[in-house]
């Protein structure tokens, strides 16, 4: 049995995970054409059957070193910033995919959701990298997946890996996909500028997206 603190804090997160997908799917009604190409569904898909991690430990010890302090400021629980840290290293060093600069996905949280797990967009994206609501139901999973940290960089990886490679990588096109702003350059100067607050070792080389130090 549950302990009456225990209970307590499930009934609430369950309110809180009703709450959120309530929001998503109000909002999604009105929401933008974003993230809808139909090739995304395999990508996504195989990204979420894959969720392994097999990388160099050296290279993710210097990485999470480099990057625990700054995202200590803003995550205060301890398990879920690590959660996040470990989640974006093993997404973006994906065995057999191209590599993702951490960094940039970092920036991306960090502009989409502030690193809140809880957010919901306007347009009804949901978690921390604001994925589009429909993607669940798309691919056979549970809508309240989307506020859980592992699915929801999953599937944003997933994403954001299609755009680069369609835009060949101009990380600027491809976060203006992204975002649904095709042609609008606020959101993808916002991101890159913010990368420049989480670029770490293993984004140094990027080809066109390496951002300058300040």
């Amino acid at each position: 049995m549950r302990s009456h603190s225990s209970a307590r804090t499930w009934l609430v997160d369950r309110a809180r995970v009703a709450l959120v997908l309530a929001g998503a799917l109000l909002s999604s009604i009105a929401a933008a054409d974003q993230q809808r190409e139909p090739e995304l569904k395999e990508v996504i898909q195989r990204a979420i059957s894959q969720a392994e991690c097999f990388t160099d430990h050296y290279d993710s010890a210097v990485w999470y070193t480099l990057m625990e302090p700054r995202l200590r400021v803003i995550v205060k629980e301890h398990d879920e910033r690590m959660e996040i840290l470990k989640e974006v290293y093993c997404e973006t060093h994906r065995s057999g995919e191209a590599r993702l600069p951490p960094g940039l996905v970092m920036a991306v949280m960090d502009i989409e959701s502030r690193f809140n797990r809880w957010a919901v967009s306007s347009a009804g994206a949901v978690g921390l990298m604001q994925v589009m609501p429909f993607w669940p139901e798309r691919l056979g999973i549970k809508r309240y997946e989307l506020i859980h940290t592992g699915p929801n960089i999953h599937m944003g990886c997933a994403i954001l890996r299609y755009y680069l490679r369609y835009e060949r990588n101009d990380v600027r096109k491809a976060l203006a996909r992204y975002n649904g702003s095709v042609g609008q350059r606020g959101y993808p100067d916002m991101v890159i500028s913010r990368w420049t607050r989480w670029n770490g070792a293993d984004d140094l080389g990027f080809p066109s997206a390496t951002p300058r130090r300040k």
